[in-house]
């Protein structure tokens, strides 16, 4: 493992902000508005995804799909509402703070659209330290998570190697796209360890906080 990285990747829904349950929670209103219950399961297996992608998918899960547009003509405004009572995840603004103090490069790698990462982040300036940028709707993507094209857009941007980069997730869909652009992949989650295996990849690890411990 590379310390410090040459880069720190970061994701933004779930990872920096705590939007995923509002998303979810939107996906949910909008499927039971026409008629579907949508599981935890199939929830989860919408983290770290572009919009129309989600979209898709839910449309295919509907008893009578409607299409991609009548979905989030319901679940945008849901979600718009909600978004900007949004809080930054545990040690996520100490650990972006603490990269742009010491010079460690950072990124943005998205599955969000830029107008939608511009609405949920103008309540937290602390983000404007991330200045290289991979959208959901960026026009020199090829494919959104799970695909590696994400990161290894980040990368190209920064003038990097993805292998001397860290990847920081905390989605399946977000860890996969990470570890097939060949990043050392953080995954964080409530099951992820304070102690974790140094030597896997992906590192499973229950908080931000133990990134910045090992970059201070």
């Amino acid at each position: 493992m590379k310390l410090p990285p040459a880069a720190c990747l970061f994701d933004l829904d779930g990872l920096l902000l705590d939007t995923e349950p509002l998303h979810g929670r939107g996906w949910w209103e909008a499927a039971a508005h026409f008629g579907t219950q949508l599981s935890e399961v199939q929830l989860m297996q919408l983290k770290g995804r572009r919009r129309l992608d989600c979209a898709a998918q839910v449309d295919a899960w509907l008893a009578k799909p409607v299409g991609a547009d009548a979905l989030l003509a319901v679940q945008q405004p849901i979600v718009r509402a909600l978004l900007p009572d949004a809080a930054p995840m545990p040690a996520a603004q100490e650990l972006v703070t603490h990269c742009h103090n010491r010079g460690i490069p950072m990124a943005l790698v998205t599955s969000s659209s830029r107008d939608a990462v511009e609405f949920k982040a103008a309540p937290h300036p602390w983000l404007e330290q991330i200045h290289e940028r991979v959208y959901g709707d960026d026009p020199d993507l090829d494919a959104g998570k799970p695909d590696p094209a994400p990161f290894r857009l980040a990368a190209q941007r920064l003038g990097l190697h993805p292998k001397d980069c860290w990847a920081l997730e905390d989605s399946q869909a977000g860890s996969q796209s990470a570890l097939g652009a060949g990043c050392q992949v953080w995954l964080v989650s409530t099951t992820g360890s304070k102690h974790p295996n140094l030597n896997s990849n992906p590192c499973g690890i229950n908080s931000l906080a133990v990134v910045l411990s090992l970059l201070s």
